[in-house]
């Protein structure tokens, strides 16, 4: 790490050098974080993180069990046998008694390394202060304290609308791109569709009578083949992006591509949850920075809009987009100056309907305006079709 230069003069010197000091303890004082990522349930990603904390436990450092879920499964018990485990939450909800992780538990014992299955997992209401098993192992590694952790790639907020669109099985629980890839590894643990299912069918992944469906539905090969792809997809995405910052750091004078910037223009028409999602892939793929913008025109916002809106700013944060509000009465003009002003080589927008854009300012489809003045200036433009859906389930 580099430190900061101090301030010039001697009157600056030692107030920089403290400066410089407490960034690097803030830096320094984060934990590591590990993330095992599968393609689907029964790949091995709790197995893994567990044998990766018996290596890291044989080698002196100071491991516990901050929760981890066996599902009934003998080697995932066997392999968790022997490490400390912080006693579980026990929580009471709608006349049922769950156990949840006890983060302050946690917090209290400080280990070097906390082994929280999981990632994606929704707390039960009551059983501590965040709603979502994300929010609690970001505080355990702000506290200093090492997490490996695991995840299913149908629960990241970007990919969760194609997995239902491809399976027909709602994803209830999801986790912010931006969290994933905050990890410092990101470790695909894979296993073949056949083998999976052969898995499923020994009654190594689910209780024997959710077997039949599981393999009718979710488990079919062609959902495990496409889920598959898409892990592959996004870890390839992460080490081609450690490999640019290495080359960055080790070839200064190297000249390199930074100039693809997606822009996606939002609404309240129902689906802009989905068309939102597909751009930030989109994004992703082409290494380029997501912005959103939300034309206001005129005064016709009403308060139900609002509302949609609210959500899809909050959506584009877990995207990690940057999000845009430009009150203008020609939301096309507006989309296209934007694009123009930011140096913005791709476009996307939902198909054309009969929006209220259209209806505020008239004279035709704005996905033709905006694909006229874009094709004008060189910038490429996405035409995305619309599926009504529910704004993002988190």
């Amino acid at each position: 790490m580099t430190e900061p230069r101090p301030l010039a003069g001697p009157e600056g010197t030692d107030e920089a050098a403290a400066s410089a000091t407490e960034t690097s303890e803030v830096v320094e004082s984060a934990g590591h974080f590990r993330i095992y990522l599968g393609a689907a349930a029964g790949v091995g990603k709790t197995f893994a993180m567990l044998n990766e904390g018996r290596r890291r436990r044989s080698r002196g450092a100071d491991v516990v069990i901050g929760f981890v879920e066996s599902h009934g499964r003998r080697l995932t018990e066997e392999q968790a046998d022997g490490f400390e485990a912080v006693p579980r939450r026990a929580v009471e909800y709608r006349g049922s008694l769950f156990e949840e992780m006890d983060l302050d538990a946690v917090l209290a014992r400080k280990p070097r390394l906390a082994l929280i299955d999981e990632l994606a997992h929704t707390n039960v209401p009551g059983s501590g202060r965040h709603e979502k098993r994300w929010q609690d192992v970001l505080e355990v590694l702000d506290a200093g304290i090492d997490v490996i952790t695991t995840v299913n790639i149908q629960h990241l907020e970007s990919i969760a609308d194609a997995v239902e669109q491809m399976t027909g099985a709602q994803v209830r629980e999801r986790v912010p791109d931006w969290v994933v890839r905050r990890a410092d590894q990101i470790e695909l643990v894979d296993s073949s569709p056949e083998q999976l299912r052969r898995r499923m069918l020994h009654g190594n992944i689910y209780p024997p009578k959710k077997v039949p469906q599981a393999l009718t539905h979710f488990f079919r090969t062609d959902n495990l083949i496409a889920l598959r792809e898409l892990a592959l997809r996004f870890l390839a995405d992460e080490t081609e992006e450690e490999l640019l910052e290495h080359l960055r750091g080790h070839q200064t004078r190297a000249v390199w591509e930074t100039t693809e910037r997606i822009v996606v223009a939002v609404s309240a028409a129902p689906g802009t949850d989905v068309l939102l999602r597909r751009a930030a892939r989109i994004a992703a793929r082409a290494k380029g920075q997501l912005d959103v913008v939300h034309v206001i025109a005129g005064d016709a916002e009403v308060q139900g809009d609002r509302q949609t809106i609210d959500r899809l700013r909050e959506l584009t944060s877990d995207l990690g987009g940057r999000w845009h509000e430009i009150q203008h009465d020609e939301p096309a003009h507006a989309v296209i100056g934007f694009a123009r002003d930011n140096q913005v080589t791709q476009i996307v927008i939902g198909s054309s309907q009969r929006s209220r854009w259209q209806q505020l300012t008239g004279g035709g489809s704005i996905v033709r305006r905006i694909i006229r003045e874009a094709g004008a200036t060189g910038i490429d433009v996405h035409v995305i079709a619309r599926r009504e859906q529910t704004q993002s389930k988190r």
